[in-house]
């Protein structure tokens, strides 16, 4: 099957947090991944990549779901939902439940093909979200449900054993990294029931990263203090996070020979 308007939302996994282009300063990411294979069968695809950093589905569906309906694309993709399950205050497992129902069954109205995606667990390997475990089961259980009931295509992440590999993530070890949106890219096309490279979906070669100590408190120190700053700063000030940044591709471009051109600064993660 080709496609023609392809239409990419959520958050900064779906905007390319942190998978740089060479020599660019342009974030890539598995959507533009998945694009340009798409191109690959049908030159004339246009691509559009909603996603905004620290969104959560209830600001996805109301600041990216009537953009995407008015470019009336064939194809759609959900990556979000992690920054709903990272709040600290003020998070109700059936308030989630409802966004998570609400987002799958309002994208089937909005194109004919729609593909959403489970949660990798980064809990069991990140201290400071370790309470997180359940909420990403709980989660998945309603996004699998719901990619049933709607008819949507899913992409369960929640089994893949790259989340113990260190290199398929940034530095912040939240992020995905070159080789983790590659993985990602692999998973979405094989649902769509394309071909893709098959390296994409092949283990690394070599032993998983094992930081040692001064690798951690690098990682404290650069990361997560810098998010925890971040987090009290926006709750004091009744800020959300991705405030200020905008979708890197608004409208449906043609993509080969010409995927997010443009120079735009490297904007940091918030």
């Amino acid at each position: 099957m080709t496609y023609q308007r392809f239409v990419a939302l959520g958050d900064s996994l779906t905007e390319g947090l942190d998978d740089l282009y060479p020599g660019r300063p342009v974030y890539r990411g598995w959507a533009d991944l998945v694009a340009e294979r798409l191109a690959a069968d049908e030159p004339t695809l246009r691509y559009a990549n909603l996603g905004v950093r620290g969104r959560r589905l209830d600001q996805i569906v109301v600041e990216q779901f009537p953009a995407a309906a008015d470019l009336e694309p064939d194809l759609v993709a959900l990556f979000g939902g992690a920054n709903d399950l990272m709040t600290t205050r003020g998070y109700r497992a059936e308030v989630v439940t409802k966004r998570v129902r609400a987002a799958v069954r309002l994208l089937t109205d909005i194109a004919p093909d729609v593909v959403v995606f489970t949660l990798s667990d980064v809990s069991h390997r990140i201290p400071a979200v370790r309470w997180m475990g359940s909420r990403i089961e709980a989660f998945n259980d309603v996004m699998r449900e719901a990619a049933d009931t709607y008819g949507a295509r899913l992409v369960d992440l929640w089994p893949d054993e790259s989340v113990h590999d260190l290199r398929y993530f940034g530095r912040d070890r939240l992020h995905l990294s070159e080789h983790g949106h590659r993985r990602v890219a692999g998973h979405t096309l094989d649902a769509l029931g394309l071909p893709y490279d098959k390296s994409w979906l092949e283990p690394l070669p070599g032993e998983p990263d094992s930081p040692g100590m001064l690798a951690h408190a690098r990682w404290v120190w650069e990361s997560v203090l810098p998010s925890a700053r971040t987090r009290v700063v926006n709750y004091l000030t009744g800020r959300c996070s991705g405030d200020g940044f905008t979708p890197k591709r608004p409208q449906l471009l043609p993509v080969l020979g010409d995927l997010l051109t443009g120079d735009r600064d490297t904007p940091k993660p918030a």
